[in-house]
């Protein structure tokens, strides 16, 4: 073999180093972006979990002390457990919140309630608080359970 194809091979080999070491260097790179972005993701998700487990303690602390109005208390806290912990809306106590939310989601709240006839309203009213009545027991259990819980 001629010595000036043996330089070229050599040539050819340092060009096919050099450009796998910088197919690997850019992959390792790729790799760590990946994963600190990951890792973001999962402590942005921990904090927003964490948050709602707060927020859910809140509501049920003031539903403990009477600072909220049950139904109001009930779906807000089946909205959280929605995102934190869905099996739990299907087990005693905690199923009263479900409950609440079914019998009374159909009811107009922020601005539908302001378009809404005054008569209708009251109405709407008066089921939510002779709802609230009929499961105030079982929505007080139930609040001082969620506050308690370890959803960990």
């Amino acid at each position: 073999m001629p010595q000036w194809l043996q330089w070229i091979l050599i040539g050819l080999g340092l060009i096919a180093i050099f450009v796998l070491a910088m197919f690997i260097l850019r992959h390792t790179r790729l790799v760590r972006d990946q994963k600190k972005t990951l890792a973001k993701q999962e402590a942005f998700q921990l904090r927003r979990r964490q948050d709602m487990i707060e927020s859910i303690r809140i509501l049920a602390m003031a539903v403990e002390e009477d600072q909220v109005e049950y139904s109001e208390a009930c779906l807000r806290i089946k909205g959280l457990l929605d995102h934190v912990a869905p099996e739990l809306l299907h087990q005693n106590p905690y199923r009263v919140f479900l409950e609440m939310h079914d019998q009374i989601q159909h009811m107009p709240t922020h601005q539908a309630r302001q378009q809404t006839d005054s008569h209708f309203v009251h109405k709407m009213d008066r089921e939510r608080h002779a709802l609230e009545e009929q499961h105030a027991d079982a929505i007080r259990r139930a609040a001082t359970a969620i506050r308690h819980h370890d959803f960990h």
